[in-house]
Protein backbone atom coordinates (compact mmCIF):
# COMPACT_ATOMS: atom_id res chain seq x y z
CA UNK A 1 0.00 0.00 0.00
CA UNK A 2 1.48 2.98 -1.62
CA UNK A 3 0.82 6.53 1.41
CA UNK A 4 1.56 10.33 0.38
CA UNK A 5 4.14 11.90 2.37
CA UNK A 6 3.72 15.23 3.28
CA UNK A 7 6.13 18.02 4.59
CA UNK A 8 5.53 20.18 7.83
CA UNK A 9 7.38 22.99 9.23
CA UNK A 10 7.99 22.87 12.79
CA UNK A 11 10.16 25.17 15.08
CA UNK A 12 13.16 24.35 16.81
CA UNK A 13 12.75 26.29 19.30
CA UNK A 14 9.66 24.98 20.22
CA UNK A 15 8.39 22.34 18.72
CA UNK A 16 5.19 23.88 17.51
CA UNK A 17 4.03 23.61 13.71
CA UNK A 18 3.68 26.33 11.14
CA UNK A 19 -0.27 26.76 10.87
CA UNK A 20 -2.70 29.36 9.16
CA UNK A 21 -5.56 30.55 10.35
CA UNK A 22 -7.61 31.50 7.36
CA UNK A 23 -10.21 33.05 9.49
CA UNK A 24 -9.38 35.93 11.63
CA UNK A 25 -12.77 35.95 13.44
CA UNK A 26 -12.12 32.51 15.14
CA UNK A 27 -9.15 30.47 16.62
CA UNK A 28 -9.50 27.87 14.03
CA UNK A 29 -6.01 26.81 13.35
CA UNK A 30 -4.91 24.87 10.30
CA UNK A 31 -1.78 23.14 9.92
CA UNK A 32 0.14 24.17 6.75
CA UNK A 33 1.11 20.97 4.70
CA UNK A 34 3.35 20.91 1.25
CA UNK A 35 3.83 18.55 -0.92
CA UNK A 36 7.46 18.03 -1.06
CA UNK A 37 10.45 19.30 1.07
CA UNK A 38 11.59 22.12 -1.48
CA UNK A 39 8.21 23.60 -1.76
CA UNK A 40 8.38 23.96 2.70
CA UNK A 41 11.30 25.95 1.98
CA UNK A 42 10.43 27.79 -0.86
CA UNK A 43 7.65 28.92 1.06
CA UNK A 44 9.47 29.89 4.91
CA UNK A 45 12.95 31.60 2.34
CA UNK A 46 9.75 33.84 0.27
CA UNK A 47 8.08 34.62 3.51
CA UNK A 48 10.12 34.98 6.22
CA UNK A 49 13.65 34.96 5.51
CA UNK A 50 14.37 36.37 8.55
CA UNK A 51 13.40 33.43 10.80
CA UNK A 52 13.69 30.25 8.07
CA UNK A 53 16.78 29.00 9.77
CA UNK A 54 14.68 28.68 13.69
CA UNK A 55 12.55 25.86 11.26
CA UNK A 56 12.88 22.57 10.31
CA UNK A 57 11.21 20.55 7.80
CA UNK A 58 9.29 17.42 8.81
CA UNK A 59 8.08 14.48 6.64
CA UNK A 60 4.78 12.84 7.65
CA UNK A 61 2.94 9.96 6.06
CA UNK A 62 -0.60 10.67 5.56
CA UNK A 63 -1.17 7.58 7.32
CA UNK A 64 -0.31 9.30 10.34
CA UNK A 65 -2.06 12.46 9.73
CA UNK A 66 -5.47 12.47 11.49
CA UNK A 67 -3.81 11.01 14.73
CA UNK A 68 -1.72 14.20 14.87
CA UNK A 69 -4.32 16.92 13.88
CA UNK A 70 -6.57 14.88 16.88
CA UNK A 71 -3.18 14.95 19.49
CA UNK A 72 -2.73 18.66 18.61
CA UNK A 73 -5.76 19.95 18.23
CA UNK A 74 -5.87 21.32 14.81
CA UNK A 75 -9.26 22.11 12.88
CA UNK A 76 -8.09 20.53 9.69
CA UNK A 77 -5.31 21.18 7.32
CA UNK A 78 -3.75 23.53 4.04
CA UNK A 79 -2.26 22.31 1.46
CA UNK A 80 -0.10 24.58 0.17
CA UNK A 81 -0.02 24.06 -3.67
CA UNK A 82 1.49 26.99 -4.50
CA UNK A 83 4.47 28.38 -1.73
CA UNK A 84 5.32 31.73 -3.56
CA UNK A 85 1.99 33.09 -3.73
CA UNK A 86 0.82 31.63 -1.48
CA UNK A 87 -2.07 28.99 -2.36
CA UNK A 88 -3.60 27.52 -0.11
CA UNK A 89 -6.31 24.86 -0.06
CA UNK A 90 -7.82 24.58 3.53
CA UNK A 91 -9.68 21.53 4.19
CA UNK A 92 -11.60 20.31 7.42
CA UNK A 93 -11.78 17.42 9.39
CA UNK A 94 -15.17 16.31 10.71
Amino acid sequence: MFSEVYYLLRSKADGRYLVAYPNPDNASTYLLLFRENFDALSYLNTHAGEVANRFSVESLPSSQLGNLLQRWGFTGVGIVSDPLVPNIEFLQQK
